[in-house]
């Protein structure tokens, strides 16, 4: 197993949009590195809250427990976190497995970014997962770089691949909340929440 280099990513992995460079005048940068991939979060995100006092159960989530923002900035309440998702499309090659790392202009900040693998033939928009681990309220700026993927190639191709068990997270659409399935081919929680616009 190796890591993917720079010029192989831009070969073998769909990414859309690239961006072919590394973008850093002013913005969190973003793009392609040596070995990795930067990748930029998109302005919509659910932001926790605990207004309801409900229970965080995995198996039965409720919706109301996210407050949606739409807004170039987003204010991550203190001990709190919020999901997001990426700006880029990704299709992910059946002998490659993605895996997610923080930037450090981020985690010197106390905000930590936390991805699932992205498994093999696996496609859609990532999800991420945004801590603020701080008591002050924490800012993200979108349209601007939040975590790092890097692309390693197995020793061989794997038996069953994300698209063969029909993963329930292939090409979600907008920030899927999590679920268990209950029969085959259920479909993932969706839901309005309260909206705030900015």
């Amino acid at each position: 197993m190796g890591v993917l280099p720079d010029w192989m990513i831009e070969a073998g992995v769909k990414i859309e949009p690239f961006a072919p460079q590394m973008h850093r005048p002013g913005v969190i940068s973003y793009g392609v590195t040596s070995y990795g991939y930067d990748v930029r979060v998109d302005r919509r995100f659910k932001v926790f809250t605990n207004v309801w006092g409900s229970t965080v159960d995995p198996k039965h989530f409720d919706p109301k427990s996210f407050v949606d923002v739409e807004a170039d900035t987003c204010l991550i309440p203190p001990n709190s976190f919020a999901l997001a998702e990426t700006i880029e499309y990704m299709e992910i090659p059946r002998d490659v497995l993605g895996v997610c790392v923080g930037k450090s202009t981020y985690a010197r900040c106390g905000i930590i970014v936390n991805v699932t693998p992205l498994e093999p033939e696996w496609r859609g928009r990532v999800t991420i997962e945004i801590s603020n681990t701080t008591p002050l309220p924490a800012k993200i700026y979108a349209g601007e770089g939040i975590a790092q993927m890097l692309f390693l190639k197995g020793v061989a191709v794997c038996k069953v691949s994300y698209a063969d068990k029909k993963g329930k997270y292939q090409d979600q659409q907008g920030l899927t909340l999590p679920f268990v399935q209950t029969a085959p081919d259920a479909p993932p929680a969706r839901a309005p929440g309260r909206s705030r616009k900015k």
